[in-house]
């Protein structure tokens, strides 16, 4: 079974920048790929970014593309969004995501859907405002 924790949502001003990290639980957690979503209000969940389970691999939106940083720290469980250049329109509550596919292969990205992501953070609000 595996946990994820976010912390570090919050609110900033446009052009400003957020860190936001994810910490897991669950001993085989080092060897899942990873992902980031975000959900606006009375919007669906749509991709951010993933992580490959050794970080080889990564993939963004396109709409965070040169913004957002996605890396992972294995030895602590944790996975971070770096944003940078926030927008008023990147307000929405972030969630982490795990996949148990393909565990431990380094070639396997999650496809781009939230129903290939099987664990759940509970979500953080990042709202970006003057």
């Amino acid at each position: 079974q595996v946990q994820l924790v976010e912390s570090g949502g919050g609110l900033v001003q446009p052009g400003g920048s957020l860190r936001v990290s994810c910490v897991a639980s669950g001993r085989t957690f080092s060897s899942y790929a990873m992902g980031w979503f975000l959900q606006a209000p009375g919007k669906e969940r749509i991709f951010v970014a993933a992580i490959t389970w050794d970080g080889g691999k990564i993939d963004y939106a396109d709409s965070v593309k040169g913004r957002f940083t996605i890396s992972r720290d294995k030895a602590k469980n944790t996975v971070y969004r770096q944003m940078n250049t926030l927008k008023p329109e990147d307000t929405a509550v972030y969630y982490c995501a795990a996949s148990s596919t393909w565990a431990g292969q380094t070639w396997y990205l999650p496809g781009k859907g939230p129903d290939h992501y099987n664990y759940w953070g509970q979500g953080t609000q990042v709202t970006v405002s003057s």
